[in-house]
């Protein structure tokens, strides 16, 4: 049987439909195009160097310096918020008293709901930075998420100033807050070049309350501060009771861990004009560079 017979099929018609095959193809898709072959395991590196060209030339454009990094908890959120989770969880435990899930629940909202000061004072801190500073210097960025990251945009958003958002991409979506400028707002997929981000044009990282996010940047910083791998810039603690119990530096320096000097690294506020003003008297009249650790601690 014939090619022609079996398909019942002229040989224009059938080079018609593979010229439509070729042009469907993935192969002939431009290759900045094909999205397809950019999410391929081997075209890792490209998507990462993307990642890291593409806020550099939009912050260039922007005209963007230095940036003062606000680092928090998703889960502090303002008063009003705060108390209607406390609410909920209050109802839920009347309806099952003995439930000791819903009574830690309850416990842990209105830990919330005390925590709730550092969502305005967050908030007060970013006006404070964005209304003192020049347009292209200490612009404030965080991980454009809820939380404390809401309430920094917001603190530039309040005062009609630009702020920043790198937002990440996460098994449970995370959508960005609505206060971020619009065409600051960053989505990632690899957390280092989110880290590199963030630090790069720092001139100051100031860290409220919160959990493993928080500390992970937390660290990095520190970690790049300590072997002087990054630019020297203060490290702010925002919350002195609630950081110097949940990491007693002390006791690493103690135990021989880090250097005396390296305690050095990191100051502590408790209100958003002690934070702004140690950012400030920091480049009036810089530290003395602690010593650089050559060995793994």
């Amino acid at each position: 049987m014939t090619r022609r017979a079996a398909h019942e099929l002229t040989d224009d018609e059938m080079a018609r439909r593979n010229l439509e095959a070729i042009h469907a193809s993935p192969s002939y898709v431009l290759a900045q195009r094909d999205l397809e072959m950019l999410a391929r395991p081997e075209l890792r590196p490209i998507r990462m160097q993307l990642e890291l060209l593409k806020p550099e030339l939009a912050f260039g454009h922007e005209g963007i310096d230095s940036t003062v990094v606000i680092f928090g908890s998703t889960q502090i959120v303002e008063r009003r918020h705060a108390e209607g989770l406390l609410a909920a969880a209050e109802r839920a435990l009347a309806a099952d008293p003995h439930n000791p899930m819903l009574s830690r629940a309850v416990a842990r909202r209105q830990k919330t709901v005390d925590k709730s000061h550092y969502y305005d004072e967050a908030r007060e801190l970013a006006r404070l930075i964005t209304n003192s500073s020049e347009h292209s210097e200490f612009v404030v960025v965080t991980g454009g998420g809820p939380g404390i990251m809401e309430a920094a945009n917001r603190g530039a958003f309040d005062v009609g100033q630009k702020s920043i958002g790198l937002n990440i991409t996460l098994p449970s979506e995370q959508s960005p807050n609505p206060y971020i400028t619009p065409s600051l707002c960053f989505q990632f997929h690899y957390f280092a070049m989110r880290k590199m981000h963030f630090l790069l044009r720092a001139k100051a990282l100031v860290v409220f309350p919160g959990g493993f996010g928080t500390i992970d940047e937390l660290f990095d910083a520190l970690t790049l501060r300590q072997t002087n791998r990054m630019q020297h810039i203060p490290i702010i603690l925002y919350g002195n009771e609630y950081w110097r119990r949940v990491i007693d530096f002390q006791y690493l320096a103690d135990e021989g861990a880090i250097q005396d000097e390296h305690l050095t690294l990191m100051q502590y506020a408790d209100a958003p004009a002690e934070a702004w003003n140690a950012i400030l008297e920091f480049y009036a009249n810089p530290p003395k560079q602690p010593p650089t650790e050559t060995t793994e601690g």
